[in-house]
């Protein structure tokens, strides 16, 4: 179908697969995969996407593709990875895919030369091209930058953050020295300190940084600051079987020098319980491991060897931490306190409890084998031993009541609870020292001189594991945040920027995850305030916290009870013992048991009084904030510190900082979970894309602007180096010559109100504009003189032409003027003045006549004077007649006529009179000569007789061709009224349609606005319900990744089953075709034109259902059996034509005779058609107007259409032919969009369905379509829909359509195809018989 195009179509492994469309339907599309022998695949319309053209080309910018969307976005993704080309643009989002191998001089110095002053987009997509464009717009725009680093753990944040800071500071921070030095060497640093091996991460960041680089007036670094949030404590003191502990008890452990290792006693990792628990093998090299001693390795790594890393080695990582401490101004006694309380921790995990025999306290002592682990703990620590083993077994308490009120006494504790205090001592101990890491970072980085700097936020990715506690919860909060700001500095602003500019472009949808940002920090009823509150409580309580959680949010949609998760194992949870929040990358359920605990960052006061006595200096210091409230006692209970209170603040004060800078983005992509090089995983790595909003991100971008800059910035950059003629241009004037004078493209950009917008992948030409050194800005002010002078000159040019243009004009309409006026007025004075000039020339022709007269008068003897004198009176007479016809302006032709009667009649009275005489006189002998005279007189009159008679034939003549010329024009005229008449009667049909659809959009205005805001709650639900099975499937596979890791953990396997909800019912299933559900965007059929629902809705009220195509009917197609369902309401049959294939829908229209079965099989055909159009328009070429088989004009007009009006169909309709004919223009190329072809459009509708079509162009064939051979080609909509019908003067009759259509072929092309036509009227016409 469609001429055999690919699609790309979900699969569960890949992604999406290559295939071509099978089959359509009204909801969902058959693909046949490429390959022949796999399985079709049936799936949504929104989850089917067209191919390029060129399948197997990547391009730097995924915009600069044809079609975006997420499939050629992976297909892309994939051809470049497997290329090594790791760096991907989005527009000005950078893809960045983790290659798990080293790359040779990816991140060299010749490359870090290469990328620096290059314009985005000038070179291949890079770290180091975002790191370059926000030092450039920090410097051009005058403001702060940051740059986002997300993804998941394992893709890859911490490397990009640290090429990124290696690129800022090489480039403009080698002047810095030791600065430059110190700001490079402070991430390595803090990964000794933060970082740990995870089930993802061999170096997985288990806190968030957002390191600031400060540049001065002159733009070079300054300094640096850097801000963390959230260590990850709980691992200090525990972790998973495969992860280990911080790197530093490792590095300490296998990279310290012996001696060192002697005064701390650190011997294998296995010897210490804070590590055992998990992975102690080391991260080695080959040299480095043949370095280590026998003491040194783990039973596990003795088993197994080491860990192999190309980042990562524990021995030779020791010594870069060591020296990077002495480059951050740490000396050598402070390095030994630092170890020392590093060791410090790892022997306080090795204290253990037990219950005393002989005690009936209820409290616990510590074992005696753990006598030599208190003493060295107390001795590294610089704690008293005794006093350490009182503060771990017993905690001090103040009295409220009684006479002793107030008195501090002694409880002692638990097992449990001492091994809780020990573990909170740990945790305490070492994210203080973590802080003070980094505040001595900090102190080597000064900034006094800063004026503006670049931040570069990596913090810990969305996390979900089988065990989800508060850390997760915090770091999948601060994702919530970031995600959010992400939607509204890439989705939401931009699109309000571009609605206030008037760009028009179409709004984009979005989930917004406000609501679960609510549910985690809303006042009074987030999670976090409700657990603030469970902390202050005397006895809290993790059930108690869990209940009030389901109670006070118990209808939230983002908040769920662990039952529903989609893992068995968190299905065995209790309500009270954890919660299921759906995020927006997913569903995470969190085990509450140590929610209290963990959200309390206070100690107990013995064990804060204890190391706040330490005789350690340095751990005096990290614990001596003058904080009070952090020393103070509080009555009856442990002191609180709310660690949630803590990070918000921090993530809120982050926001703040964020809101307030330029921001770019890199997100970072995990190819796979095997964590290997050239391994592409397409559905792990499409999740990854939907959960970051690249989708939406495309969808934007496909009709966006994403740079931009004001007038008056670009201006007043200029202003400086103007001459005066320029200078006194206007700023957005000035803009476009400087544009023009660059030759840019009018279609990569456009003007707003006060900004001018860049199209995606047009950043070169922007950073040329933008680029603000003296020389180059000189240079562009020179370019618009020069472009300023010729634009003059061609318009000087163009003025002298047109003068020419005109004189030459003037001139040739003068002398036509003066020809046409030469013969109006000779045509005129023929009319008045020819009657009377030929009168009067017969008359003088009399004058000739006379002499024979005259001679006979002469001949008399007598009475000769009586004669002279009645010839000249007869002269006389004649004298008088022309002086008559000469003065006299109005003479008729009549009367022209009795006066040379009259004359005739006198001169052949004359005549005879003289004659008498003459015989009277000359009777004998002049009778042979009168005779004579007489026979002479005869011929003579006889030849005036010939001459009046071949006179009056040739006016009778005259008058018989004028009266056929009258007759002709009076033909003409009457025909031109019979058109005249019949197009009044269109025109007249025109306005009363005009006239009943304005009175039915009356009639039916209260009813529509009833309508509108019923659409708006259905689309709202609509929306609601694609987002909530969005939702849905991303929690299955985010459920399907954890179960990677234990395959028992979910039932059922099946990606794409994701519930019962989403479970539909793809009709006519073949055997052996996967069913992928359909999502819910397609829930309402034509979702992307609300105004067709209710149009489709109606056009199904008349029709009967056949349940089966025709090839399984057994009896002739007529109405019977096969009319399975009625209408609820008893009034009319409805259609369900759901079930047949495509081809034999058409079939059935080609060939059927059924008319019922006819009309419900054109009702379906064009229902699957429209969709599939919407389809196609949806996914159409980027930069290429969709062709709809119809005028842009029609499709305005459809569009613009009352819903209610279009789709009523009168009966007079159905039957009726009705011809149109409207202008249009279409781009030649769909890349020079300002080259356009002009033509007609002409149209037949058969009824209400369309049944030719013909284009006319003016310098190429015409195009001609027939219904029924050339739908898929052919305007989609019924005639209602169209607004043809009220459109002025698009009505056109029937023989100027078929001359048209006769001038360009039509005829014998329906000859060609007259057994395919649908159209009842070309079959009758064409004189086919259906049987």
């Amino acid at each position: 179908m469609d001429e055999g195009r690919e699609v790309w179509a979900p699969d569960p492994n890949d992604g999406y697969k290559l295939g071509r469309i099978k089959d359509i339907k009204s909801d969902a599309i058959t693909v046949q995969p490429l390959n022949p022998n796999e399985k079709p695949i049936i799936a949504g319309y929104d989850q089917v996407f067209p191919c390029e053209e060129y399948r197997d080309k990547d391009v730097d910018d995924n915009c600069a593709l044809m079609f975006l969307n997420e499939a050629t976005l992976l297909n892309n993704l994939r051809l470049r990875y497997m290329k090594n080309a790791i760096y991907t643009y989005v527009a000005n989002i950078l893809i960045a895919i983790n290659p798990y191998m080293e790359l040779q001089k990816l991140y060299s110095k010749d490359t870090i030369k290469a990328y620096m002053g290059r314009s985005l987009g000038s070179m291949p997509p890079h770290v180091f091209a975002i790191a370059d464009k926000g030092y450039r717009d920090m410097k051009v725009l005058k403001e702060s930058q940051s740059i986002i680093v997300s993804g998941e753990s394992g893709a890859g944040k911490t490397e990009s953050t640290k090429y990124i800071l290696k690129y800022l500071t090489e480039c403009w921070g080698t002047h810095a020295g030791p600065i430059e030095q110190r700001i490079v060497e402070s991430n390595p640093l803090l990964e000794a300190f933060g970082n740990a091996k995870t089930m993802r991460n061999n170096n997985s960041s288990r806190f968030g940084k957002f390191v600031e680089i400060h540049f001065d007036a002159k733009f070079q670094v300054c300094g640096g600051h850097i801000s963390h949030y959230l260590l990850e404590k709980s691992r200090i003191c525990v972790q998973n079987e495969e992860e280990r502990n911080y790197h530093i008890f490792y590095r300490l452990c296998a990279g310290a020098p012996a001696n060192l290792r002697q005064q701390l006693r650190l011997t294998s990792p296995d010897q210490f319980h804070y590590l055992r628990r998990g992975c102690t093998q080391y991260f080695c090299r080959k040299e480095t491991e043949k370095s280590l001693n026998q003491n040194q390795k783990s039973q596990q790594f003795l088993k197994r060897g080491c860990l192999r890393d190309i980042t990562i080695d524990d021995v030779s990582d020791f010594q870069l931490t060591d020296v990077a401490m002495t480059h951050m101004g740490i000396t050598n006694e402070e390095k030994f306190s630092i170890y020392s309380i590093i060791a410090g921790v790892l022997h306080l995990g090795n204290i253990t409890f037990e219950d005393p025999q002989d005690d009936t306290t209820g409290g616990c002592q510590v074992t005696s084998e753990s006598t030599e682990s208190l003493k060295l703990t107390s001795h590294l620590l610089g704690c008293d031993e005794e006093g350490l083993r009182e503060s771990l077994v017993s905690r001090i308490m103040q009295t409220s009541h009684g006479t002793r009120r107030g008195s501090a006494i002694m409880v002692p504790l638990k097992m449990s609870e001492a091994q809780n205090a020990r573990d909170a001592l740990a945790k305490a101990v070492y994210a203080r020292l973590f802080d003070y890491i980094v505040s001595r970072v900090n102190q080597s980085l000064p900034f006094t001189s800063s004026k503006s700097y670049i931040g570069v936020l990596d913090i810990a990715g969305f996390e979900y594991f089988q065990m989800n506690s508060f850390e997760q919860f915090c770091i999948n909060y601060c994702n919530e945040k970031l995600q959010q700001f992400f939607n509204e500095r890439i989705l939401k602003e931009e699109q309000a920027l571009y609605e206030k500019e008037g760009l028009k472009v179409k709004k984009i949808h979005y989930v917004d995850n406000q609501d679960c940002i609510d549910l985690i920090e809303g006042k009074g009823v987030g999670i976090f305030d409700i657990l603030d509150e469970e902390n202050k409580l005397p006895r809290p309580a993790t059930e108690h916290f869990t209940a009030e959680v389901h109670k006070k949010n118990k209808d939230h949609y983002r908040l769920s009870i662990p039952r529903k998760s989609k893992l068995k194992m968190h299905r065995e949870i209790r309500d009270d013992e954890g919660f299921l929040i759906r995020h927006f990358a997913g569903a995470v359920c969190y085990h509450t048991g140590q929610f209290i605990e963990k959200n309390n960052d206070a100690l107990h006061t013995s064990l804060e009084v204890l190391v706040l006595k330490s005789k350690s200096q340095l751990l005096k210091q990290i614990f001596d904030t003058g904080d009070q409230q952090t020393t103070g006692q509080v009555q009856g209970k442990l002191n609180f510190i709310s660690v949630g209170n803590k990070f918000r603040s921090q993530l809120s004060l982050l926001m703040e900082k964020l809101r307030s800078t330029g921001t770019s983005f890199i997100r970072c992509i995990k190819p796979n979970s095997k964590m290997v090089d050239h391994l592409f995983e397409g559905t792990q790595i499409l999740t990854q894309l939907q959960c970051s909003g690249m989708p939406s991100v495309l969808d934007l971008m496909h009709q966006g602007f994403p740079s931009r800059t004001q007038f008056a910035e670009l201006y007043a950059m200029y202003k400086h180096y103007m001459p005066p003629n320029i200078a006194r241009l206007d700023p957005r004037l000035f803009c476009k010559a400087l544009f023009k004078a660059l030759g840019l493209n009018e279609n990569d950009f456009k003007f707003g109100l006060t900004k001018v917008f860049f199209r995606p992948g047009k950043f070169a030409e922007f950073d040329q504009i933008m680029k603000s050194d003296p020389e180059h800005l000189a240079l562009l002010i020179q370019k618009v003189q020069k472009w300023l002078l010729q634009m003059r000159w061609r318009k000087c040019q163009w003025c002298a032409l047109s003068v020419i243009k005109l004189k030459n004009k003037i001139e040739y309409r003068k002398r036509f003027f003066t020809t046409i006026q030469s013969c109006i007025r000779t045509w005129r004075l023929k009319r008045e003045y020819g009657p009377r000039i030929k009168c009067m020339t017969k008359i003088r022709l009399l004058h000739q006549q006379l002499e024979p007269m005259q001679r006979l008068a002469g001949q008399l003897k007598k009475d000769k004077e009586q004669a002279q004198a009645k010839v000249a009176a007869l002269i006389g007479e004649m004298n008088v007649m022309i002086d008559k016809i000469q003065k006299t302006k109005h003479v008729s032709q009549s009367e022209i006529d009795r006066f040379y009667d009259n004359l005739m009649r006198m001169m052949d009275g004359t005549l005879l009179r003289l004659q008498e005489m003459v015989n009277e006189e000359r009777v004998a002998e002049e009778q042979e000569k009168l005779r004579k005279i007489q026979d002479e007189m005869e011929k003579e009159r006889k030849k005036k007789e010939e001459e009046e008679r071949t006179r009056r034939a040739e006016e009778e003549k005259k008058r018989q061709e004028e009266e056929e010329r009258r007759r002709k024009e009076e033909e003409k005229r009457k025909r031109e009224e019979e058109e005249r008449r019949q197009k009044a009667e269109l025109e007249e049909r025109r306005k009363k349609e005009e006239e009943m659809r304005k009175k039915m959009e009356e009639e039916e205005k209260v009813h529509a606005e009833v309508m509108k805001k019923q659409r708006e709650i259905e689309e709202a639900a609509r929306l609601l319900q694609q987002q909530r099975m969005e939702q849905e499937r991303k929690d299955r596979e985010l459920a399907l990744r954890l179960a990677a890791e234990d395959q028992s953990l979910v039932e059922d396997p099946s990606r794409y089953d994701y519930s019962v909800s989403r479970r539909r019912t793809v009709h006519n299933k073949a055997p052996g075709q996967r069913i992928l559900p359909l999502p819910s965007g397609n829930m309402n059929l034509f979702n992307s034109s609300p105004q067709l629902n209710s149009q489709m809705m109606i056009q199904q009220q008349s029709l009967p259902i056949y349940s089966q195509p025709p090839s399984a009917m057994t009896s002739p197609l007529t109405p019977g059996n096969d009319f399975a369902a009625f209408d609820p309401f008893g009034k009319q049959k409805f259609a369900d034509l759901s079930k047949w294939q495509y081809a034999e829908l058409r079939d059935t229209i080609n060939t059927s005779c059924d008319v019922e079965l006819l009309e419900a099989c054109r009702q379906e055909f064009q229902r699957r058609l429209r969709v599939y159009n919407e389809w196609r328009m949806k996914n159409k070429k980027a930069n290429d107007p969709f062709d709809h088989g119809a005028p842009e004009s029609v499709m305005e007009m459809a569009n613009q259409l009352n819903p209610f009006v279009a789709g009523k169909v009168t009966g007079a309709q159905v039957e009726e032919q009705r011809y149109f004919r409207i202008p249009f223009s279409r781009p030649v190329d769909p890349f020079q969009p300002n080259n356009v072809v002009t033509g007609w459009w002409l149209a037949h509708f058969d009824g209400k369905w369309i049944a030719r079509q013909m284009e006319i162009y003016p310098n190429r064939p015409a195009v001609l379509l027939v219904a029924g051979v050339d739908d898929m080609k052919m305007c989609e909509m019924t005639l209602p829909q169209t607004g043809l019908t009220v459109k002025q003067n698009a009505e056109i009759l029937e023989q100027e359509f078929e001359q048209e259509w006769n001038r360009n072929g039509g005829a014998a092309m329906l000859q060609v195809r007259r057994n395919q036509v649908s159209s009842k009227y070309l079959q009758m016409k064409l004189g086919v018989v259906r049987n």
